[in-house]
């Protein structure tokens, strides 16, 4: 009976203990820092910018306040757009904005949400065309950005590797299209107006609109189910409230 009563006194105390415990595991838990979740941004103004006291740009705002609204920290991440894209594939649980949504990229990610849509088309300083066909019969060199949907768009689009002219995103496109490097600047519409009275006081002249793509907040391939679902909800949530218009307003006033 002695050894039977020690037995069960030990018991009772362990499960004391354990009732003690628990208690505060929930409330560290209800407390616990919220999950770090990388985002891989580049600096594309208006879309997105690295460093600017405004903020993250139209596209990263949006992206940093859904994951905020989903529960996740953000950890930011800028490195040349083709590695941000090569890398976010390959990893798991990795967010890159903006992307456009291509035939080529499809399957390298998980598509969470469109978060504004962008057109194309292709910039001069002369006299501007009007379609595909004439920009190809016409300019030698297009400028476009490393590592864009411009690329691939143009090269669907029967462009030659000669005529395609990567530079790296940002204001290097313009300086070059200024300069006579390159005969034209093929980009989104919204970045090459932002960027180009901070380059020149020239007139730019525009072509139609030639494409559009929507852009997106994008994850690696592997991604959480729950995660992605978050973080779609959240975006929606964002949109029905008016506050993506409302970031987009900030930056690019009417």
């Amino acid at each position: 009976m002695s050894r039977i009563k020690c037995v069960l006194e030990g018991r009772t105390k362990a499960l004391s203990r354990l009732c003690l415990v628990l208690p505060m595991l929930i409330v560290c838990s209800a407390y616990a820092a919220p999950l770090t979740i990388e985002l891989h941004i580049l600096d594309a103004p208006p879309l997105t910018f690295v460093d600017d006291p405004k903020g993250h740009g139209i596209v990263g705002d949006v992206a940093v306040a859904a994951m905020a609204k989903a529960g996740y920290a953000v950890q930011l991440h800028i490195l040349p757009w083709a590695r941000s894209q090569k890398h976010v594939s390959e990893q798991r649980n990795h967010l890159i904005a903006p992307l456009s949504r291509t035939p080529e990229r499809e399957d390298r990610f998980t598509w969470i949400a469109s978060v504004m849509p962008m057109e194309r088309a292709f910039f001069t300083l002369d006299r501007p065309v009007s379609s595909f066909a004439e920009a190809r019969q016409t300019f030698r060199k297009i400028g476009v950005g490393l590592g864009s949907a411009q690329q691939e768009i143009l090269r669907t689009e029967g462009f030659s590797d000669d005529q395609i002219y990567p530079l790296a995103i940002g204001d290097n496109p313009a300086q070059m299209l200024l300069m006579g490097r390159i005969d034209a600047w093929f980009n989104g519409v919204p970045e090459s107006r932002y960027i180009w009275p901070k380059v020149s006081k020239r007139k730019l002249l525009m072509s139609p609109v030639n494409s559009s793509a929507d852009l997106y907040l994008a994850c690696s391939r592997r991604c959480s189910p729950k995660m992605v679902e978050k973080l779609r909800a959240a975006i929606e949530s964002l949109r029905a409230s008016g506050e993506i218009q409302r970031i987009h307003d900030r930056y690019l006033p009417q």
